[in-house]
């Protein structure tokens, strides 16, 4: 089976913002980049992820001022995560039985990259077929 590794998002790739960023900001950018999640950090640490789904329960639905809102106060923390050289099988049942849609990846317990449902159905969806 394949590894995490070969269909992450390397780190140097991740497209964050700062802990302090409003939350209407955030929506922005993720809708101009056509990305459903964000890395959120304190100076050079990432600190939490940001996800389409965070902004809609935590935001829409609650009502929230997308302007005073910061993605501090929305994100998901800590990072659920994987070992880069665990299979794509492992990351989609660990995503199954946790209900998330996106992993950390990490390599002797430093964040290297992220793997997300999409990632999974992209792969999936290049198997051969019988």
């Amino acid at each position: 089976m394949v590894a995490v590794k070969s269909f992450m998002v390397p780190r140097e790739k991740f497209i964050t913002v700062e802990r302090d960023t409003d939350a209407q900001t955030a929506a922005r950018i993720m809708r101009d980049r056509g990305i459903g999640s964000l890395f959120v950090t304190n100076g050079k640490e990432v600190v939490g992820i940001l996800t389409d789904t965070d902004m809609v329960r935590r935001v829409v639905a609650a009502g929230a001022d997308t302007h005073k809102t910061t993605v501090e106060q929305i994100m998901s923390a800590p990072i659920l995560t994987i070992e880069e050289n665990k299979t794509l099988l492992d990351a989609n049942d660990l995503m199954a039985q946790t209900h998330v849609r996106h992993l950390g990846v990490t390599r002797d317990g430093g964040l290297v990259g992220m793997i997300s449902v999409r990632d999974l159905v992209v792969f999936l969806t290049n198997l051969p077929r019988k």
